[in-house]
């Protein structure tokens, strides 16, 4: 109870009491006067003896407020040190940028402790949250329907989603929607992340297709249609759609084509166009050429970790994971998007963004929930994950504390990651638990 509010209610009875005695014109109301006397002074006494008792509240000494950046400084530097502990000529490292009502913060360790968020990296399949989000915003525009199969016609016109050419008949094709894709819940064969069975009679069988390209054409650029030719080809697929869940960065790649046809511009384009611009995110950008091997500067190398050698993998060709896995971002630029995208604040509306995006059904697999190009982690929210060597990052948004971070390593240690690729990414994770925990703390 407040000072203020104890000396108003003393002060209203003192008034209540006044009124009534100057009522009384008798006797016995001139002694009540004498008494109300009596009852002023003491209520006056009240009033100085709070007065003295808040004075000593207040030259209480106020509680200390953490410094949240030294600790959250202090936090990444041991879990680097921790995961890094035991491993000679060890480069790379930690870096994690934090959005949150307490503040924003970017710390960094090892190798990393030089760069700030600014610094570029390859962010792999965070490129689907932006894949997702155009998908969604040619929905609310009314140029496409995720509804629609991927055999239908863009709306108002003769065109398919897909070309109707033999490059596209890949099996149960009129049955696919494009929610379907989003969802990685068509069956498609993901050509990117599974080897061609051995049973094809093709000089790429048992093998990965796009490295089996690339051995004898390094700076190749792949197109979705070469890709996609190859699996309708072979008639490759996983299930029939809608009977569960198959991640497949070959569907991600159909919707970039989608979103091209639809646009009449280039996925990158259209990208840049809709939400690089406007939400200000100068340091991302979606490369396409096979030639196109390199990070902007400044950018953070990205080393492959065997056996007690280290070797630097961060030039590469990503022209076969356009809209799957090509984006060049920074923890900045992805800590704001996660923000924008998953609060509806990046052009799409937030009622498509919650009951579209962020269904997120079980997959019982790595990806633990997945919605429209969105992966839901409980305590972290909402976002998506990215791996291409050697990067890994985690990158989310969640709604119920405000809070929107991306944390990312530049090295693949494949001595622990060729038995378990998860443990790398879960000791990220710990990471961010650590600092959410932290930010929970007031005092």
């Amino acid at each position: 109870m407040s000072l203020l509010y104890i000396q108003e209610k003393i002060t209203a009875t003192y008034h209540m009491l006044r009124k009534k005695m100057l009522s009384c014109i008798n006797f016995e109301a001139y002694t009540k006067i004498n008494d109300m006397k009596k009852i002023t002074l003491l209520l006056l006494s009240m009033i100085i003896i709070v007065s003295s008792c808040k004075k000593e509240e207040d030259n209480t000494d106020p509680k200390p407020s953490i410094d949240y950046q030294a600790q959250l400084q202090t936090l990444i530097d041991n879990h680097w040190a921790d995961f890094s502990a035991g491993k000679e000529s060890f480069p790379g490292g930690y870096a994690l940028q934090i959005l949150s009502p307490l503040g924003d913060f970017y710390v960094a360790a090892g190798d990393l402790s030089e760069t700030t968020n600014q610094t570029r990296f390859r962010a792999a399949s965070v490129t689907k949250t932006f894949t997702a989000a155009a998908i969604m915003l040619l929905h609310q525009q009314g140029k496409l329907n995720i509804n629609n199969l991927i055999i239908d016609t863009i709306p108002g016109t003769n065109t398919p989603y897909l070309p109707a050419t033999e490059e596209f008949d890949f099996p149960f094709k009129d049955e696919i929607t494009i929610k379907q894709l989003l969802q990685h819940r068509a069956g498609l064969f993901d050509i990117i992340n599974q080897d061609i069975p051995d049973t094809v009679n093709q000089v790429y069988a048992a093998m990965r297709y796009c490295e089996f390209i690339k051995e004898s054409d390094p700076l190749h650029t792949f197109t979705i249609t070469e890709t996609a030719a190859v699996v309708a080809e072979n008639h490759l697929y996983n299930s029939e759609p809608g009977t569960g869940f198959h991640y497949s960065d070959t569907g991600m790649g159909l919707l970039g084509l989608i979103i091209e046809r639809v646009s009449g511009k280039r996925y990158d384009e259209f990208l840049s166009e809709s939400f690089l611009v406007p939400l200000n995110l100068g340091n991302t950008s979606f490369p396409f050429e096979g030639s196109d091997i390199e990070l902007p500067s400044p950018f953070a190398a990205s080393y492959a970790y065997m056996l007690g050698q280290s070797m630097d993998v961060t030039k590469d060709n990503v022209s076969m994971h356009v809209a799957e896995g090509n984006i060049i971002s920074s923890p900045l630029d992805l800590a704001i998007w996660m923000k924008k995208l998953y609060s509806g604040n990046a052009g799409i509306d937030y009622k498509n963004v919650r009951f579209y995006m962020m269904d997120c059904l079980p997959t019982f697999e790595g990806h633990q929930n997945y919605g429209l190009g969105t992966v839901f982690t409980p305590e972290l929210g909402y976002g998506h994950n990215g791996g291409h060597i050697a990067y890994f990052t985690a990158a989310r948004y969640d709604p119920d504390t405000d809070i929107s971070f991306v944390i990312y390593t530049n090295i693949w240690d494949y001595d622990i990651i060729s038995s378990d690729l998860y443990v790398e990414l879960l000791n990220m994770y710990a990471a961010v638990y650590d600092a959410k925990d932290l930010l929970k703390t007031k005092y």
